[in-house]
């Protein structure tokens, strides 16, 4: 092989690796620009502070944060202007990016109710009216527990009545106010709904037309079951101390003095007479008699 042809070769040589070269630089740049944009932070909508569930969301709650891009959550909101008066049907917590998944769809969209939202799937959601005393006097809000009890007639027996626990340890969703009509005039009942499944939901609201409910309200932590037998006016008076018969004193013994009959002497048994005889003489003028015993 001649010089020329030699030096030919070896740039022929040299031009294919160059080639093969830049092209491996080349995937390797791209690989890394696309590694450097996907990690790139983008700005979302992020909750300043915790954002209950049902809470009107302003702006004061909202900031502009920073986010990796290939780890932004499918839905977040870019301008806090498309979040701000939302609802939030979730709660949010400070930092978590705010989506639409969270928010109540806008007025019109398909869904847009709140409470349809809050029901646990597979649960419902039972409004029983109350009034201030079986309501706690109003002290019961969202996500309260309570006992359920309700007071009606012994089946049978429609004179006594019988108070028994029948619902434990049950979410409040929502309290509110109705309108309804006493004496013809409008008046303002409280309700309640509580979250139910469809079984306990059958009795409570069979339990409502047939008697009076009352709310019992729960320790947050307290969630043991507890057995009762139900009480009755006889249960809850059998347990009552009888109370003493007052001491009845004798009256003082009363003199009685009896009235002695005069009690007659028997009459003295006096001997007749023994029986006799007179015999009367009579001589001339002399008269004489004579007396014999018989």
């Amino acid at each position: 092989m001649t010089r020329p042809n030699a030096v030919i070769l070896a740039s022929v040589f040299a031009l294919i690796f160059a080639v093969i070269a830049a092209w491996l630089a080349y995937g390797y740049l791209q690989r890394e620009m696309n590694s450097v944009k996907a990690v790139q932070p983008q700005k979302i909508i992020v909750a300043a502070a915790d954002i209950p569930i049902g809470t009107t969301i302003n702006e004061s709650q909202l900031k502009v944060t920073s986010w990796p891009k290939d780890s932004i959550p499918q839905g977040s909101a870019q301008q806090v202007e498309s979040v701000t008066n939302r609802v939030a049907i979730r709660p949010i917590t400070k930092g978590d990016a705010v989506t639409e998944m969270k928010l109540k769809p806008r007025s019109g969209a398909a869904g847009s109710g709140f409470m349809t939202y809050v029901v646990p799937q597979g649960h419902r959601a039972v409004t029983v009216a109350v009034n201030e005393v079986a309501g706690v006097a109003g002290f019961l809000t969202p996500s309260d527990r309570v006992d359920v009890i309700v007071t009606t007639p012994l089946p049978g027996n429609e004179k006594e009545s019988v108070s028994k626990i029948m619902l434990e340890n049950i979410p409040i969703l929502a309290t509110g106010q109705v309108t309804d009509q006493k004496e013809g005039k409008p008046v303002v009942v409280p309700t309640v709904t509580l979250d139910l499944v469809p079984v306990d939901a059958e009795k409570l609201v069979l339990s409502s037309s047939k008697g009076s409910l009352q709310l019992l309200l729960r320790n947050i932590s307290d969630t043991e079951r507890v057995e009762t037998k139900g009480a009755t006016i006889a249960k809850v008076l059998s347990g009552m101390e009888r109370m003493p018969a007052p001491a009845v004193t004798a009256p003082a013994p009363v003199r009685q003095i009896k009235k002695l009959s005069k009690v007659s002497k028997p009459p003295l048994l006096v001997n007749p007479p023994p029986r006799s005889y007179t015999l009367e003489i009579v001589r001339g003028t002399d008269k004489s008699t004579r007396q014999y015993a018989e």
